[in-house]
């Protein structure tokens, strides 16, 4: 990111969740804030039309998360933490009475995101609260009661190793906790187009100032997860996407890709 300036990156996903309200009618994930809190003529969304992959992977990945939400909250979890939260709205739409929210991201994007909620007229309701936090340069100090749920995506891509490792040892701090993050496999490893594809969409990034600096490998990500004290683990990649979302079945098993992950440390 720029100093000073709101992430590009989070301007771009949100436009994808936008768009995917109008040129899908919000088939896989409905967000029925997404094109207002923009602030944008609904004219201009279908731009974003040739790139539906990303556009359909954006929303498959929110619906995953808030599906898996919705399973802690009748569990018995309260708390609910965004990391990196861009222009997510769950926050002014949250359907579970009692869940607290509490939004983490950098305190340029987070300004930015107070004006656009002002302009488009969106309550602020008294169950969310905000954190600046710079994931590279500060620890994540939450003080929450009971186990939290974490939504981390769109983020993991953009932070080195290290701040990964730093933020992911602060969702496993605590029995209970649950977390759901994508993730990027290496470009090297995939089928030329999509690796021509994913080159190109890492130098656009690039050129914004947010380049993508961390990728994993399924097994290596596990292994991750399991060391630092999760034990329930859900991957779900290219072809379980397709099949769970799109009623396809035709993508091989093992194609790589995008992924979208839950992981949780269970309290027995």
């Amino acid at each position: 990111m720029e100093l000073g300036q709101p992430s590009r990156t989070a301007m771009s996903a949100a436009r994808y969740r936008a768009a995917h309200q109008i040129l899908e009618g919000g088939r896989i994930f409905t967000d029925p804030l997404a094109v207002r809190i923009l602030g944008v003529d609904e004219q201009e969304l279908p731009a974003d039309a040739p790139r539906r992959g990303m556009r359909v992977f954006i929303a498959a990945r929110h619906r995953f998360a808030e599906d898996a939400l919705a399973a802690a909250v009748a569990r018995g979890v309260r708390e609910m933490v965004v990391l990196g939260a861009g222009l997510d709205t769950f926050a002014y739409r949250n359907p579970h009475p009692g869940l607290r929210v509490t939004e983490v991201d950098h305190p340029d994007t987070q300004a930015w995101k107070r004006d656009r909620l002002a302009a488009s007229g969106i309550a602020l309701p008294p169950s969310v609260r905000y954190l600046g936090v710079d994931f590279e340069k500060e620890t994540l100090d939450l003080a929450l009661d009971g186990p939290v749920f974490f939504l981390w995506l769109g983020v993991v891509p953009y932070l080195t190793r290290e701040g990964f490792d730093a933020t992911l040892a602060v969702t496993a701090a605590h029995e209970g906790n649950e977390v759901v993050f994508d993730y990027a496999q290496p470009p090297g490893k995939m089928p030329a187009e999509r690796r021509e594809w994913l080159e190109a969409r890492a130098a656009r990034v690039a050129r914004l100032g947010e380049p993508w600096l961390t990728y994993f490998e399924p097994p290596e990500i596990a292994s991750l997860l399991l060391s630092s004290g999760f034990d329930e683990i859900e991957d779900l990649g290219p072809a379980e996407l397709a099949s769970r979302f799109f009623g396809r079945d035709d993508v091989p098993p093992g194609t790589a890709g995008g992924h979208v992950l839950r992981a949780r440390r269970s309290s027995r």
